[in-house]
């Protein structure tokens, strides 16, 4: 993620803040009785993203008359630093959108409220009402810091035509199968290749390191980039560029590719799904989705985000209404129809929106997905693991030598206060 001065953003965003906790004063004052009581309670709520459908926002103002929610839309690119702000100044909002990845950041200042003594009263809020993956995004340092709002995970697109040419016509299952079929696709010739490797997405290379067993860094804060589970993944990786099933670099646009069989297959997120339909009409019926090949498991990436409280509130028990409100199966659905966010809650995925294969395929994907370390390193660990993997395939460094130096290096970082 690209981020603009953070001088000149927090210069600017603390002017805003002081003005918005001004107001917000006023608003508590007139609120809490005087000459003008029974005003509606205001709940501020920052939701992530250029724009935000008020369907279920309308709908949670109707259910809750006494409490008027106002949203704040804020561009992924600019949420970072305006959270960071937020927490400075003590004037966030009461309920935030968060990316999973930035949960640990955040706690670890205090920033977000314990909701562990609510959840008996909103059960819809407890930990068995989420995918594996999710729950592990829900805590930190033992308490309850966010609650799933929406999930997403990768999966395999493959073309069924040119898969079954060469005896996939489901898809490949293992490592095994996917290393088949793409030296047999490969086989082709005249720039025809198996596979597009998103290898500047440590996402991406997490869900290898995984299938092949490593855990990257373990619960203790222990890297182990130099160790066989994760060497492996990345030789097995590094495979498909010496063998010719993906090039070292493209500028091939992906949709384009995928049409014209140069990529049979490509490993995304299911946004990807309308845009094969839009951009390739002409291969409907001849692609499909399928779970990830497995080597000790078929474990994938989940991301997506969650809602959490400010600790800075003094609006909580309306906040944690509110998340409640969009933790409900009924309006994680509503969610779904607006915005195609998959659905937090494992109950959602019985309706029958998901009974079409193509989107079924992640709901089955999520069920063996998994978030990144849970550490606030992990983006600068990330980056250096990004670049020892470029040295390897495109520079051709030796593997255990850069992973040795990634190793030390994620150590240092992690040993850090």
């Amino acid at each position: 993620m690209k981020r603009k001065s953070l001088s000149l953003i927090l210069a600017t965003l603390l002017v805003f803040s002081a003005v918005l906790a001004g107001c917000g004063s006023k608003e508590s004052d007139s609120s809490s009785g005087g000459e003008s009581g029974g005003k509606d309670k205001e709940l501020k709520v920052w939701l992530m993203g250029d724009e935000t459908d008020k369907t279920l926002i309308n709908e949670f103002e109707e259910k809750n008359p006494g409490i008027k929610v106002n949203v704040q839309s804020i561009p992924w690119g600019s949420a970072h630093d305006k959270l960071l702000t937020a927490v400075a100044s003590k004037s966030g909002p009461d309920v935030v959108q968060m990316g999973t990845t930035w949960i640990p950041e955040f706690a670890g200042a205090g920033a977000l409220l314990d909701l562990t003594p609510y959840l008996d009263k909103y059960p819809s809020l407890k930990q068995e009402n989420y995918f594996d993956g999710a729950v592990e995004t829900m805590s930190y340092d033992g308490k309850v810091v966010g609650i799933p709002y929406y999930v997403e995970t990768r999966a395999l697109f493959y073309r069924t035509d040119t898969l079954a040419e060469v005896g996939y016509p489901e898809g490949p299952k293992s490592w095994d199968d996917m290393k088949d079929a793409g030296k047999k696709l490969a086989a082709r010739g005249e720039g025809n290749y198996a596979i597009t490797i998103d290898a500047k997405d440590m996402n991406y290379l997490s869900m290898f390191a995984w299938q092949n067993g490593s855990a990257m860094i373990d619960e203790n804060r222990t890297p182990h980039f130099n160790e066989p589970e994760f060497m492996g993944a990345m030789e097995y990786l590094k495979s498909f560029y010496d063998d010719g099933m993906t090039p070292i670099a493209t500028d091939l646009d992906l949709f384009a590719a995928f049409k014209d069989g140069v990529f049979p297959m490509f490993i995304s997120g299911p946004w990807m799904i309308s845009g094969v339909k839009e951009k390739a009409p002409e291969i409907e019926g001849k692609w499909a989705t399928t779970t990830l090949p497995a080597k000790e498991s078929n474990s994938s990436f989940l991301g997506g985000a969650n809602l959490s409280v400010f600790s800075t509130t003094k609006n909580a028990e309306e906040a944690v209404k509110f998340i409640d409100f969009m933790s409900q199966k009924e309006t994680q659905l509503k969610n779904y129809d607006i915005s195609k966010n998959l659905p937090a809650v494992k109950s959602a995925w019985e309706d029958a929106r998901f009974e079409d294969p193509i989107i079924a395929t992640f709901g089955k994907q999520l069920e063996s997905a998994k978030p990144v370390p849970f550490i606030k390193e992990w983006d600068a660990i990330s980056q250096e693991a990004i670049a020892a993997f470029e040295r390897v395939t495109v520079g051709g460094a030796d593997m255990k030598t850069e992973m040795e130096q990634l190793n030390t290096k994620a150590t240092e970082l992690l040993s850090k206060k």
